[in-house]
C-alpha cells in the first residue's frame, strides 16, 4: 500500500470536536486507520491574532448578526496548503450547487485533495471566498446553523467510494442514487415479524429470480417516491427483450399497487 492515502480531507470549523466524534470512527476510522484515506480538521481560532480569538465581526452596511472575517480563515487556509499542499477547495454553502450522488463521484475522481470551509454566523467575507474557494456545495434547499453537518455528509459520501473504504463497491454502486434510482427494499431474520413475511422470491435461493425482484422494486420504488428521478430514466439504456419485458411488468405492479391503495371515491 503507498504510504499516501487516495484522499486527503481537511476541513477548516469552529467545532472541529464535533468533526472528529463521527469521522475518525466505525467506517472512516478504520479506513484512516489503514491508510486509504486521511481526514484532518483544523481551528480556525487558532488563526486569528488578538487575545480574544476573534473570527467575526459586524457586517459592513448594517444588518443582523455577524460575519466570519477574512484573515483567520485566509491563514487557516494557507497553512494546509504550505503543509499538505493546494486542495480543491469547497464552501459549504446554501447559496451553492446542489450535492447529489453524482458531485460525490465527480470528487472522487477528479481531486485526490479537498479543503472543506465550514461557515458560521451569517456567512462568510465574500473577498475570502474570491480569493480561495474553488466553489460553493449546498446540502439542499434549507439553511442549518453551520457547515459541519454539510461537511460531515459531503466527507462521508466521498470517502466511502475511495478503494478499500468499503469492502467492495457493489457496496455503494447497488445503492439508492447511484445510477438515477432509488434501492429496492431490504430484509434479514426472522422469516415472518409482527406478521409480515418476507417476500418468498428472496427465500427461494434462486439468484436470478432474486436479481430481477430487486431490479422491479427499485424502480417500483423510483417511480412512486421520485418521479422526477424516474422522468430522467433512460428506457432506451435497456437493449435487451428480458430487461424490457421486466420493465412493462414492473410498471403494470405499479399501477395495480397505485390503484390499490387509492381512496375510496364517495
Amino acid at each position: 500500500m503507498s504510504d499516501m492515502p487516495s484522499l486527503r480531507v481537511d476541513i477548516m470549523t469552529l467545532f472541529p470536536e464535533s468533526l472528529d466524534a463521527m469521522l475518525n470512527v466505525s467506517i472512516l476510522g478504520r479506513a484512516q486507520e489503514r491508510g486509504h484515506i486521511a481526514i484532518q480538521t483544523h481551528q480556525i481560532r487558532a488563526y486569528t491574532t488578538n487575545k480574544q480569538m476573534q473570527v467575526d465581526d459586524y457586517p459592513y452596511g448594517g444588518g443582523r448578526g455577524a460575519v466570519m472575517q477574512a484573515d483567520p480563515l485566509y491563514r487557516c487556509h494557507a497553512d494546509i496548503v504550505e503543509k499538505f499542499g493546494a486542495g480543491h477547495t469547497i464552501y459549504l454553502s446554501p447559496c451553492g450547487r446542489v450535492f447529489t450522488q453524482a458531485v460525490a463521484r465527480e470528487l472522487k475522481e477528479r481531486y485526490h485533495h479537498l479543503i472543506l470551509v465550514c461557515g458560521h454566523y451569517e456567512g462568510v467575507d465574500q473577498r475570502f471566498l474570491d480569493e480561495c474557494v474553488d466553489e460553493e456545495i449546498s446540502m439542499g434547499d434549507f439553511v442549518v446553523t453551520g457547515g459541519e453537518i454539510p461537511a460531515m455528509a459531503l466527507t462521508d459520501c466521498v470517502c466511502r467510494m475511495v478503494p478499500g473504504v468499503l469492502p467492495e463497491e457493489a457496496c455503494f454502486t447497488e445503492e439508492s442514487h447511484w445510477d438515477g434510482l432509488l434501492e429496492y427494499p431490504q430484509y434479514s431474520r426472522p422469516d415472518e415479524w409482527h406478521g409480515r413475511r418476507v417476500p418468498d422470491v428472496l427465500l427461494s435461493g434462486h439468484h436470478e429470480n432474486v436479481a430481477k425482484w430487486r431490479r422491479k422494486e427499485s424502480w417500483k420504488r423510483t417511480m412512486a417516491r421520485r418521479p422526477d428521478l424516474w422522468a430522467q430514466f433512460d428506457e432506451s439504456k435497456l437493449t435487451t427483450k428480458q430487461e424490457r419485458k421486466l420493465l412493462l411488468e414492473a410498471k403494470s405492479e405499479f399501477e395495480a399497487e397505485r390503484r390499490e391503495h387509492e381512496p375510496a371515491a364517495d
